[in-house]
């Protein structure tokens, strides 16, 4: 048997093989989406990047979260990859019970991350320490879910797919 491949549960062989790919997914996921996010403010807006990883803080901080400088700054950036990582486990999990969600990466990853967008935007953020919030200007909302289908849910959904090789 080889390292880290299998484990041997109660007599049954599970791969184990898809963690790695759970990881990977998770971490592209997580830096396109935080480079979209600094990227798109600072050249619309002028907005620091710091600025940026401190409004992602601030969901569990409030507004004191950009008092807090480069802590909140890379508190911020933890939570993002930590949100990236749920996001991703959420797929994964999916995938693992539903073989057609690897079968058609390009559909159900632009699918996915239509949904992570409405779910974030509409859910989370407005019952976070945050708050609702009044819908961006139109050509942020579209980079947005576009970026999420096709940055964020694709490669999640290609992760997965290695990561189940069926």
């Amino acid at each position: 048997m080889q390292a880290n491949a299998n484990v041997v549960n109660a007599g049954a062989v599970i791969s184990t093989g898809w963690i790695r790919w759970l990881f990977i997914g998770a971490l592209v996921a997580g830096a396109f989406d935080i480079s979209y996010a600094t990227s798109i403010s600072y050249f619309r807006s002028g907005i620091a990047p710091s600025r940026i990883l401190q409004s992602v803080a601030s969901g569990v901080l409030g507004p004191d979260s950009y008092q807090g400088g480069t802590a909140t700054a890379a508190l911020g950036l933890g939570l993002h990859f930590v949100i990236a990582f749920i996001i991703t486990c959420v797929f994964f999990a999916a995938a693992s019970r539903q073989p057609v969600l690897t079968a058609q990466p390009l559909v159900s990853g632009a699918l996915y991350g239509a949904i992570a967008y409405a779910v974030m935007n509409y859910i989370v953020v407005p019952f976070s320490r945050i708050g609702p919030r009044a819908t961006p200007a139109t050509p942020v909302w579209v980079t947005g879910v576009l970026v999420h289908m096709f940055l964020i849910g694709v490669p999640i959904a290609l992760a997965a797919r290695r990561g189940f090789d069926r």
